[in-house]
């Protein structure tokens, strides 16, 4: 079997407002997403509710980003992931990166737009949500396939939640704080996650078996002695939503007496408003209030050496090319 000569790889990822003025248009792209809002009727009603929650949510919206710098760093972040994996896949074969933002730009029509400047043999998919879910994995790639109509092999990676060197690029970073704390065996470790409403999971939505076994194998290979956690963030709507909440979460900690955390933001491969904004600033001031002692969290994998070799491998054996994954260097 010859090797593919030209590969293109397309990174998804969510996307962010880059500005004060993307924030109420980012807002209404991301309730117009029927995986977002989805009741009977909705269709309907869709495009007029994602005005309202846009409209109505932009101003809050607007002062979060502005207190972590003005916009979402996410864009910056996964095209520095896109040139790290661009360069550690060149000794093997010669590839593309490019990004698909789901809500914001670059969003996939211009991917696509981009995509199709050079030519290519095989095309690889690849996810940046290690844990599938209808409403991210499955969503983007809604989204591509309505838009994209393939003229090569296609290779989607559908998740990694139990990638090794995933699973090491998280231990890396927890350690390299509890590193620098005293007595690190009494921190907390509080795993949060992005939450999702019951009814996905009702439908077979894989996500929280996901999110339970990557906390599962990180424990394993850190084999700290310290307590944990795994809770849920972000909810949104009236809907139930996973459970516990990462909010109800600190309060039962600080009623027994907890006084020092470390939050692990375990869903999230880039730091963004749910890292920035939701953790570091909502989440830290509400444990200070209730009197928790110590509240730290674990910064993202971002474009972490770990994170950036499972992301070639994971690329690497989607095209047949195994020989010399081990020798990627870090």
């Amino acid at each position: 079997m010859s090797d593919p000569k030209n590969i293109a790889v397309v990174l998804f990822q969510l996307g962010g407002p880059d500005s004060q003025a993307a924030v109420e248009p980012f807002l209404y792209n991301l309730f117009c997403d029927p995986d977002i809002i989805n009741f009977p009727g909705s269709f309907l009603a869709r495009k007029p509710l994602a005005k309202l929650i846009s409209v109505t949510r932009s101003k809050i919206a607007r002062q979060h980003y502005a207190a972590i710098g003005g916009g979402s760093p996410i864009r910056r972040l996964t095209e520095q992931q896109a040139r790290a994996l661009e360069a550690a896949l060149r000794p093997h074969l010669s590839a593309r990166t490019l990004v698909a933002m789901r809500y914001w730009h670059p969003n996939t029509e211009e991917a696509i737009a981009a995509l199709e400047i050079a030519p290519f043999e095989e095309l690889v998919l690849l996810p940046l949500y290690p844990h599938h879910s209808f409403a991210t994995t499955g969503s983007s790639l809604k989204e591509w396939n309505r838009l994209y109509k393939p003229k090569v092999p296609v290779h989607l990676i559908d998740n990694f939640y139990d990638h090794p060197d995933y699973i090491a690029g998280i231990v890396q970073r927890i350690d390299s704080v509890l590193q620098q704390l005293p007595q690190p065996e009494d921190m907390h470790l509080v795993f949060s996650a992005h939450g999702l409403p019951l009814v996905l999971v009702e439908k077979g939505d894989p996500y929280p078996k996901h999110i339970e076994a990557t906390v599962q194998l990180v424990l394993e290979l850190g084999a700290w002695p310290n307590p944990h956690t795994l809770c849920f963030q972000s909810k949104v709507g009236p809907q139930k939503w996973l459970q516990p909440s990462l909010t109800g979460t600190i309060e039962k900690m600080a009623n027994e007496g907890v006084q020092r955390m470390l939050v692990i933001p375990i869903s999230f491969l880039t730091e963004h408003i749910e890292t920035l904004h939701e953790i570091n600033i909502e989440a830290r001031e509400h444990a200070e209030s209730l009197g928790i002692k110590e509240f730290h969290m674990m910064p993202a994998l971002n474009d972490s050496p770990l994170l950036i070799r499972a992301l070639a491998d994971l690329v690497l054996r989607s095209v047949g090319r195994r020989a010399g994954v081990a020798s990627l260097a870090l």
